[in-house]
């Protein structure tokens, strides 16, 4: 296992150097850049703009050079850990991205513990209970859950909200919080405005993963070695919990694969239409301005995240399921 675990992680360099490659690129493909992004909304509220502007603007922003020279520049500076300052907010990424992590991270994990604790013992209990009242009351909310968007439930919230009891329930403080320093009084705001974004991103995520788990526990529970076990005398529930769920955790240990990456993204669209201050709408903003730094950097940050939960997720999966041997 360590011998594939070094594997993998050396196999990641080339992979990162690529994927910084393709991250930057890809912010390059649209037509234009910053400047004719800047330069169209200039225009678009009366303003003439001047040649002699246009190539001041290049200039200044260094769009004037190579593409080569652009990655080249950036790629050097992130290994020394300075990721370039934003087109759009004219200030370091570094900076931009911070700002709003803590909040993203926040609101991420506890959707994720919410999603996985309730997922796990409601599918066990609909497997162990199949077609019960229970198990059908679970699986007509799970449809519902898996059937309807995040971002539909989050407007209908909103507005029952604003519309039965006058208060807007969007953002993730009050507003005399809003801006005020981090303190004691602030942070107990943010707990109870935490409630509603985590029950808007968790109701799909959690649908999803009480039919996953109640599928595979019910895959495992008649199983030739389970049937064993039981006529051995083993306790019903040591049984369960040792061998059916150990191996249905496989769904949950896998999804750590893109639970990271979530982490530090967020649910955009939903951030959005709450007006949540995380990185979601950053990075889209970044995407349609083209600041091509504040995107790329998130872009390859979430690309890292990735290729470091998909190996956590390998070890892991290793260590639940004795069936899964790896390779060198």
């Amino acid at each position: 296992m360590l011998r594939y675990i070094s594997h993998r992680v050396l196999m990641m360099i080339p992979m990162l150097i690529g994927i910084s490659l393709v991250s930057f690129l890809v912010i390059e493909l649209p037509p234009g850049d910053f400047v004719s992004y800047r330069i169209a909304i200039m225009e678009s509220g009366g303003a003439s703009v001047e040649q002699a502007t246009i190539d001041a603007l290049r200039n200044q922003y260094g769009l004037d050079l190579p593409l080569y020279r652009r990655y080249l520049r950036w790629a050097g500076n992130v290994l020394r850990g300075d990721f370039g300052l934003s087109f759009t907010y004219n200030k370091p990424v570094k900076e931009l991205i911070w700002e709003r992590l803590a909040l993203t991270v926040v609101i991420s994990l506890t959707t994720l513990l919410f999603t996985w604790v309730i997922g796990f013992f409601v599918g066990i209990y609909s497997a162990t209970h199949q077609y019960s009242l229970g198990d059908y009351a679970f699986t007509a909310m799970s449809f519902v859950g898996v059937g309807i968007p995040d971002f539909l439930i989050a407007i209908v919230i909103l507005w029952f909200g604003y519309s039965w009891f006058g208060v807007s329930l969007s953002g993730l403080f009050s507003q005399e919080f809003a801006s005020a320093p981090w303190s004691w009084a602030k942070f107990l705001d943010m707990l109870k405005h935490l409630w509603l974004p985590l029950l808007v991103l968790g109701v799909g995520g959690t649908a999803g993963m009480i039919r996953t788990m109640r599928a595979n526990v019910l895959d495992e529970l008649h199983k030739p070695y389970v049937i064993t076990a039981r006529a051995k005398g083993l306790k019903e529930t040591r049984l369960l919990l040792k061998y059916p769920v150990r191996v249905a955790l496989n769904p949950f240990v896998s999804s750590i694969a893109w639970a990271l990456p979530r982490l530090i993204s967020g649910a955009t669209i939903i951030s959005v239409v709450m007006s949540l201050p995380t990185t979601g709408p950053l990075l889209l903003g970044a995407l349609r301005a083209q600041d091509m730094y504040l995107a790329s950097t998130f872009l390859l940050l979430l690309s890292v995240l990735t290729l470091i939960g998909t190996l956590i997720s390998d070890i892991l999966l290793a260590w639940l399921d004795p069936r899964i041997v790896y390779g060198e």
